[in-house]
Protein backbone atom coordinates (compact mmCIF):
# COMPACT_ATOMS: atom_id res chain seq x y z
CA UNK A 1 0.00 0.00 0.00
CA UNK A 2 1.02 3.34 -0.98
CA UNK A 3 1.12 5.69 1.88
CA UNK A 4 0.46 9.72 1.68
CA UNK A 5 0.18 11.31 5.02
CA UNK A 6 -0.67 15.41 5.35
CA UNK A 7 1.05 17.17 8.28
CA UNK A 8 -0.22 20.56 8.88
CA UNK A 9 2.85 22.53 9.41
CA UNK A 10 5.13 20.01 7.89
CA UNK A 11 7.69 23.22 6.58
CA UNK A 12 9.30 23.85 9.78
CA UNK A 13 9.76 22.16 13.18
CA UNK A 14 8.56 18.99 14.36
CA UNK A 15 6.42 18.85 11.59
CA UNK A 16 9.22 19.19 9.12
CA UNK A 17 11.39 16.69 10.65
CA UNK A 18 8.22 14.21 10.91
CA UNK A 19 7.68 14.97 7.04
CA UNK A 20 11.50 14.52 5.77
CA UNK A 21 11.72 11.24 8.21
CA UNK A 22 8.06 9.79 6.06
CA UNK A 23 9.56 10.91 2.96
CA UNK A 24 12.78 8.43 3.70
CA UNK A 25 10.19 6.07 3.72
CA UNK A 26 8.43 6.58 0.50
CA UNK A 27 5.53 8.30 1.40
CA UNK A 28 3.80 11.04 -0.72
CA UNK A 29 4.37 13.74 2.08
CA UNK A 30 1.86 16.79 1.98
CA UNK A 31 2.34 20.08 4.00
CA UNK A 32 -0.45 23.12 4.63
CA UNK A 33 1.32 25.60 5.75
CA UNK A 34 0.20 29.39 5.34
CA UNK A 35 3.40 30.28 3.37
CA UNK A 36 5.92 28.00 0.94
CA UNK A 37 9.13 27.23 2.64
CA UNK A 38 12.52 27.33 0.55
CA UNK A 39 14.02 25.04 2.92
CA UNK A 40 12.58 21.98 2.45
CA UNK A 41 13.00 18.39 0.89
CA UNK A 42 11.75 19.04 -2.84
CA UNK A 43 9.58 15.59 -2.65
CA UNK A 44 7.66 17.58 -0.19
CA UNK A 45 4.11 18.55 -1.76
CA UNK A 46 3.56 22.55 -0.36
CA UNK A 47 -0.29 23.48 0.30
CA UNK A 48 -1.17 26.58 1.35
CA UNK A 49 -3.38 27.73 3.70
CA UNK A 50 -4.48 29.38 6.84
CA UNK A 51 -5.91 27.14 9.73
CA UNK A 52 -7.60 30.13 11.56
CA UNK A 53 -9.99 30.75 8.03
CA UNK A 54 -12.35 28.09 7.76
CA UNK A 55 -12.92 28.76 4.57
CA UNK A 56 -9.70 28.19 3.44
CA UNK A 57 -9.27 25.06 5.42
CA UNK A 58 -12.01 23.65 3.42
CA UNK A 59 -10.69 24.63 0.12
CA UNK A 60 -7.44 22.88 0.66
CA UNK A 61 -9.22 19.98 2.31
CA UNK A 62 -11.23 19.58 -0.72
CA UNK A 63 -8.30 19.98 -3.36
CA UNK A 64 -6.25 17.28 -1.47
CA UNK A 65 -9.30 14.54 -1.48
CA UNK A 66 -9.41 15.01 -4.87
CA UNK A 67 -5.57 14.24 -6.26
CA UNK A 68 -4.99 11.98 -3.24
CA UNK A 69 -5.90 9.06 -0.89
CA UNK A 70 -4.60 10.57 1.91
CA UNK A 71 -3.86 7.14 4.33
CA UNK A 72 -2.06 9.86 7.19
CA UNK A 73 -3.57 12.74 8.72
CA UNK A 74 -1.21 15.15 11.27
CA UNK A 75 -2.32 18.09 12.70
CA UNK A 76 0.82 19.52 13.48
CA UNK A 77 0.37 23.21 13.33
CA UNK A 78 0.12 25.45 16.05
CA UNK A 79 0.93 28.90 18.10
CA UNK A 80 0.66 29.82 21.94
CA UNK A 81 -0.68 32.76 22.14
CA UNK A 82 0.28 33.07 25.66
CA UNK A 83 -1.58 35.41 28.07
CA UNK A 84 -2.34 35.78 31.80
CA UNK A 85 -5.97 35.00 32.99
CA UNK A 86 -6.85 39.02 32.95
CA UNK A 87 -5.89 39.61 29.30
CA UNK A 88 -6.97 36.51 27.40
CA UNK A 89 -10.18 37.10 25.46
CA UNK A 90 -12.84 35.13 24.09
CA UNK A 91 -11.55 35.42 21.09
CA UNK A 92 -8.19 33.63 21.75
CA UNK A 93 -10.52 30.54 22.95
CA UNK A 94 -12.27 30.52 19.07
CA UNK A 95 -9.19 30.96 17.48
CA UNK A 96 -7.04 28.21 19.04
CA UNK A 97 -10.09 25.93 18.75
CA UNK A 98 -10.68 26.95 15.34
CA UNK A 99 -6.81 26.01 14.52
CA UNK A 100 -6.41 22.77 16.59
CA UNK A 101 -9.97 21.83 16.57
CA UNK A 102 -12.13 23.01 13.59
CA UNK A 103 -9.79 22.96 11.51
CA UNK A 104 -8.64 19.27 12.30
CA UNK A 105 -12.49 18.47 11.85
CA UNK A 106 -12.73 19.75 8.51
CA UNK A 107 -9.41 18.24 7.16
CA UNK A 108 -10.51 14.63 8.56
CA UNK A 109 -13.72 15.05 7.05
CA UNK A 110 -12.36 15.02 3.47
CA UNK A 111 -10.22 12.24 4.26
CA UNK A 112 -12.05 10.17 5.72
CA UNK A 113 -13.78 8.60 2.96
CA UNK A 114 -10.73 7.24 1.68
CA UNK A 115 -9.32 5.73 4.85
CA UNK A 116 -12.81 3.96 5.27
CA UNK A 117 -12.57 2.29 1.85
CA UNK A 118 -9.07 0.82 2.59
CA UNK A 119 -9.93 0.12 6.07
CA UNK A 120 -6.79 1.62 7.01
CA UNK A 121 -5.79 4.88 8.98
CA UNK A 122 -3.37 6.80 11.00
CA UNK A 123 -4.78 10.27 12.75
CA UNK A 124 -2.24 11.90 14.95
CA UNK A 125 -2.43 15.08 16.95
CA UNK A 126 0.76 17.40 18.08
CA UNK A 127 -1.19 17.98 21.38
CA UNK A 128 0.87 19.61 24.66
CA UNK A 129 1.86 18.92 27.97
CA UNK A 130 0.19 22.26 28.73
CA UNK A 131 -2.83 20.19 28.65
CA UNK A 132 -2.27 19.84 32.52
CA UNK A 133 -1.93 23.41 33.22
CA UNK A 134 0.64 25.80 32.45
CA UNK A 135 0.95 29.89 33.50
CA UNK A 136 -0.57 31.97 30.65
CA UNK A 137 -1.80 29.27 28.25
CA UNK A 138 -5.69 29.79 29.47
CA UNK A 139 -6.83 29.78 25.43
CA UNK A 140 -3.82 27.36 24.70
CA UNK A 141 -4.06 24.63 27.39
CA UNK A 142 -7.93 24.73 26.58
CA UNK A 143 -7.30 24.33 22.89
CA UNK A 144 -5.07 21.02 23.73
CA UNK A 145 -7.60 19.63 26.26
CA UNK A 146 -9.72 19.60 23.77
CA UNK A 147 -7.99 17.81 21.47
CA UNK A 148 -7.35 14.60 23.44
CA UNK A 149 -11.11 14.79 24.37
CA UNK A 150 -11.67 14.73 20.56
CA UNK A 151 -9.25 12.05 19.84
CA UNK A 152 -10.33 9.60 21.84
CA UNK A 153 -13.70 10.28 20.38
CA UNK A 154 -12.78 9.50 17.08
CA UNK A 155 -10.62 6.69 18.19
CA UNK A 156 -13.94 5.20 19.34
CA UNK A 157 -16.02 5.87 16.48
CA UNK A 158 -13.09 4.81 13.79
CA UNK A 159 -11.84 1.72 15.28
CA UNK A 160 -14.02 -0.44 13.50
CA UNK A 161 -12.81 1.28 9.95
CA UNK A 162 -8.82 0.09 10.80
CA UNK A 163 -8.25 4.04 11.54
CA UNK A 164 -6.07 4.99 14.81
CA UNK A 165 -6.00 7.93 16.40
CA UNK A 166 -3.74 9.14 18.89
CA UNK A 167 -2.11 12.29 20.70
CA UNK A 168 1.63 13.25 21.06
CA UNK A 169 2.37 15.47 23.67
CA UNK A 170 5.20 17.31 23.70
CA UNK A 171 6.97 19.66 26.67
CA UNK A 172 9.46 22.11 25.98
CA UNK A 173 11.35 21.36 22.72
CA UNK A 174 13.09 23.49 20.56
CA UNK A 175 10.99 24.84 18.36
CA UNK A 176 10.70 28.51 17.06
CA UNK A 177 7.14 28.61 19.30
CA UNK A 178 9.55 27.78 22.11
CA UNK A 179 12.26 30.47 21.68
CA UNK A 180 8.92 32.72 20.99
CA UNK A 181 8.42 32.89 24.28
CA UNK A 182 11.77 31.69 26.02
CA UNK A 183 14.72 33.55 24.51
CA UNK A 184 17.65 31.00 23.12
CA UNK A 185 20.68 30.58 25.24
CA UNK A 186 18.85 32.61 27.66
CA UNK A 187 19.35 31.81 31.13
CA UNK A 188 15.64 30.93 31.82
CA UNK A 189 16.43 28.28 28.70
CA UNK A 190 19.00 26.93 31.02
CA UNK A 191 17.49 26.93 33.98
CA UNK A 192 14.27 25.49 32.23
CA UNK A 193 16.22 22.61 31.01
CA UNK A 194 17.78 21.91 34.24
CA UNK A 195 14.49 21.39 35.96
CA UNK A 196 13.62 18.94 34.02
CA UNK A 197 13.96 15.34 35.11
CA UNK A 198 15.73 14.15 32.16
CA UNK A 199 18.15 17.65 32.53
CA UNK A 200 17.70 18.54 28.78
CA UNK A 201 15.38 20.62 26.37
CA UNK A 202 13.55 18.31 24.05
CA UNK A 203 14.66 18.68 20.12
CA UNK A 204 12.33 18.06 17.14
CA UNK A 205 13.53 14.11 16.50
CA UNK A 206 11.99 13.45 19.69
CA UNK A 207 8.75 13.79 19.37
CA UNK A 208 8.70 12.33 15.60
CA UNK A 209 10.04 9.52 17.26
CA UNK A 210 6.62 9.30 19.15
CA UNK A 211 5.14 10.31 15.82
CA UNK A 212 6.91 7.35 13.79
CA UNK A 213 5.80 5.04 16.17
CA UNK A 214 1.90 5.77 15.99
CA UNK A 215 2.08 6.18 12.05
CA UNK A 216 3.29 2.47 11.57
CA UNK A 217 1.03 0.29 9.85
CA UNK A 218 1.45 -2.34 12.34
CA UNK A 219 1.03 -0.51 14.92
CA UNK A 220 -2.88 -1.21 15.30
CA UNK A 221 -4.11 -2.02 18.87
CA UNK A 222 -2.98 1.39 20.00
CA UNK A 223 -5.64 4.08 19.95
CA UNK A 224 -7.22 7.02 21.72
CA UNK A 225 -3.49 7.37 23.74
CA UNK A 226 -2.03 10.38 24.66
CA UNK A 227 1.88 10.13 24.45
CA UNK A 228 3.79 12.67 26.35
CA UNK A 229 7.25 13.69 24.92
CA UNK A 230 8.30 15.92 28.40
CA UNK A 231 11.55 15.09 29.34
CA UNK A 232 9.20 13.85 32.75
CA UNK A 233 7.53 17.35 32.96
CA UNK A 234 3.99 15.63 33.06
CA UNK A 235 5.09 13.51 35.83
CA UNK A 236 5.08 15.87 38.05
CA UNK A 237 6.60 18.80 39.87
CA UNK A 238 7.36 17.61 43.77
CA UNK A 239 10.40 16.29 45.35
CA UNK A 240 10.19 14.21 48.14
Amino acid sequence: MKHTAVITGGSKGIGLDLAKRLLDLDYTVISIARSKASDVPEALIQMQADLLDAAAVAQVAAQIASAYEVTHFVQNAGVIWPNLLEDATPGDITGLAQLQLGSALTLLQAFLPAMKARQFGRVLFNGSRAALGVPTRTAYAASKAGVIGMARTWALELAPHGITVNVVAPGPVQTDNFWGIVAQGSEREAKLAASLPVGRLGVPRDVSNAFLYFCDPENGFVTGQTLYVCGGASVGTLTI
